[in-house]
């Protein structure tokens, strides 16, 4: 921003200023009608406000002095139609010079630079933007050629006001005013298609419907002035003339909104309606949550939650340096947004407020994390929102089951994260999750399901990871499971390798990877199928040997497989080991992955194996099938052109 400089004729200590450049480029964009809903002024300025009033609460619990006699806190909305303005006043924290510069000339405080590079990616003309990265107070301009802002802060002199003007075309004046009451007052100078026709906002009745739209959650007082009806004095008695009258404005001032913090009040007080519009007002979001639980929560902690699920999913959703959590406020004192200490990172997506009655007005963000009654509410958020899902999951109510299959297709991924990170609700994320299976495709089978059709001596839960359904459905590890008759559950996200290092039972019966050490069907094989295999480990022992000898370092042993039907070789990774879907993606993550060396199973009735025992070209063939066993199994090759060279030459001959 451009030193301060004297505005030419005009008051000698009244300072010119220059926005800082994104934020004139922000301006620019507002007032050439960037937006298609004017409306959301009247929501942000009283937020502003709103906040303003939370921030006075706050610093006043160590110096009620700054009340200044006044500890009513308010909002205020003026309409004055000859003048064409409208002016928000509170009478919260209020600012001096050095922050009205700072907080209406910058980009330090606003975020306007966030704001425009989301507006860059997203090519979104949506005003739902401009409350989300807290530049609220420039919505102004899209309604006003000019604003004022009159300001005192609380606990300094009169003298010590300050006035701020703009027009919003690149820069602003400050100067010095005497103001008697502490707060801010804000005057939006209308521009005239704003104030004149249907689309004027000097209509009283038009801007009490918006703060009720809007604002109606604010816990403190919105007020207006109130209006009656005044009928005409009809001097003649015997005049049968109907009197007439018009709506006269009085001093008083009524409050416009409930004034009650919505989730102070009783679940069965509030519509479904009021929580929707709750919802978007605190997550900027246009679409309604999918579902929400309000609870007050009673014991050694006392809190109340209000907690909502999206029905989207954020676009940085996994990026876990994302800002979330949940507004936080003690005895309704807001304290802070998006603490994160109040949600497990796997819960990421859970927007809402906490408000405890325990927790110190002065409570930061290091003492959250140390905390013994923040980790009981983040516990107890945890809980309630998992509970909620599995009301939805086991609801025998078709809408309910919808909106789970909703939840699901769009936060699976991220709830499958809880199995590593809370050992405590292991259990019941894990009765959460839905997988396709070998037998039936959607995500739609939970291990409960699964355990229901196990086949007779069915003894562990068995599952397969891929890359893809595809992939999953024609892997050589399903071979002998189809053969059998026997149903493996096909995982195909990328966090399911992770995820089931963590979950090595469900329901006491154990889980097992097919692609990872011995297959044990155990009852499920039969005698004659084990004699098989063991003559032929016997037979096919020289060309073990020989593949030994052909792949080297490539593979850790060889062996004769008794899980493949149709395809000549698989790999196979013991117990414990990555697979190599796990060891590609840690490499793409950029992360050291230690040496891993698949197992390669040979399937001993297979052609081409046969084939092997008398092959003149048995080095190249025993590398083609390896790499081909690879690629069945989602790795990738270390050098596809000697592997295609190889091919070719084996076709050629």
């Amino acid at each position: 921003m451009s030193e301060a400089t004297q505005a030419e004729g005009l008051n000698p200590e009244l300072k010119k200023h220059t926005f800082e450049a994104e934020v004139a480029q922000l301006l620019h964009l507002v007032t050439h009608s960037l937006y298609s809903n004017a409306d959301i002024f009247v929501r942000e300025l009283v937020s502003n406000a709103s906040d303003a009033c939370d921030k006075l609460r706050f610093e006043a619990t160590n110096d009620d002095s700054l009340y200044e006699n006044d500890g009513e806190l308010r909002i205020r909305i003026a309409v004055d139609e000859e003048a064409k303005t409208i002016t928000f006043t509170d009478n919260g924290i209020g600012m001096n010079e050095t922050d009205a510069i700072e907080n209406l000339g910058t980009i330090a405080k606003s975020g306007t630079k966030a704001f425009l590079d989301k507006l860059s990616e997203s090519q979104k003309q949506d005003g739902q933007l401009i409350g989300q990265f807290g530049v609220g107070f420039y919505s102004g301009f899209i309604v006003a050629d000019t604003i004022s802002v009159e300001s005192r802060k609380a606990g300094e002199p009169a003298d010590k006001g300050v006035r701020w003007v703009s027009d919003g075309t690149g820069s602003f004046t400050v100067e010095p005013i005497n103001k008697a009451a502490r707060g801010t007052a804000i005057t939006l100078h209308l521009k005239e298609e704003y104030s004149e026709g249907e689309d004027s906002y000097l209509d009283r009745a038009r801007i009490k419907r918006l703060v009720n739209k809007y604002s109606d959650h604010i816990s403190l007082p919105i007020q207006m002035r109130k209006e009656i009806w005044q009928e005409d004095v009809v001097d003649d008695e015997n005049d049968d003339t109907p009197a007439g009258g018009e709506m006269v404005l009085t001093d008083e001032w009524e409050t416009i909104n409930k004034a009650s913090a919505l989730w102070t009040r009783a679940a069965s007080e509030v519509e479904d309606d009021e929580y929707v519009d709750f919802y978007k007002n605190i997550t900027y979001d246009m679409d309604a949550p999918l579902t929400w639980t309000h609870n007050r929560v009673e014991g050694r902690v006392q809190y109340t939650q209000l907690l909502y699920i999206p029905k989207k999913a954020p676009v940085d959703l996994y990026t876990r340096e994302q800002q979330h959590g949940l507004k936080l406020y003690v005895k309704r004192v807001f304290i802070m947004d998006e603490a994160e200490q109040l949600l497990p990172m796997y819960l990421r997506f859970v927007k809402g407020v906490i408000d405890s009655a325990d927790l110190p007005l002065n409570v930061s963000r290091e003492l959250l994390q140390e905390s013994r009654d923040v980790k009981s509410i983040r516990d107890g958020n945890a809980r309630r929102i998992l509970t909620l899902l599995s009301s939805l999951a086991n609801s025998e109510d078709s809408d309910k089951q919808e909106k789970f299959a909703e939840f699901y297709a769009e936060f699976g991924d991220v709830i499958k994260e809880g199995l590593g990170e809370d050992m405590g609700n292991q259990e019941r994320i894990a009765k959460l999750l839905r997988y396709a299976t070998s037998t039936q495709d959607g995500l739609k089978t939970s291990f409960e399901d699964y355990k229901g059709r196990m086949v007779e001596g069915q003894k562990a839960i068995y599952y397969l990871t891929a890359d893809n359904l595809a992939a999953a459905k024609n892997s050589p590890q399903l071979e002998l499971f189809k053969k059998k008759g026997i149903e493996v559950i096909l995982m195909t996200s990328r966090v399911d390798e992770w995820a089931m290092n963590f979950l090595t039972q469900f329901d006491e019966t154990p889980l097992q990877n097919i692609a990872k050490g011995a297959v044990d069907l155990g009852d499920l094989q039969d005698e004659t199928e084990k004699a098989e295999a063991e003559k032929a480990q016997e037979t096919l022992k020289p060309v073990v040997d020989k593949l030994k000898t052909a792949l080297g370092e490539r593979a850790k042993d060889v062996k004769v497989s008794t899980r493949l039907v149709d395809s000549p070789a698989c790999l196979v990774v013991g117990e414990g080991e990555l697979s190599p879907q796990m060891i590609q993606m840690l490499k793409q993550m950029g992360q050291d992955v230690p040496e891993s060396k698949p197992t390669l199973e040979v399937n001993p009735d297979h052609p081409l194996i046969k084939k092997l025992e008398s092959s003149e070209q048995f080095d190249d063939l025993a590398q083609v099938i390896f790499d081909q066993a690879l690629l069945a199994d989602g790795g990738q090759l270390e050098d596809p052109a000697a592997y295609l060279k190889r091919v070719n030459e084996l076709l050629m001959r």
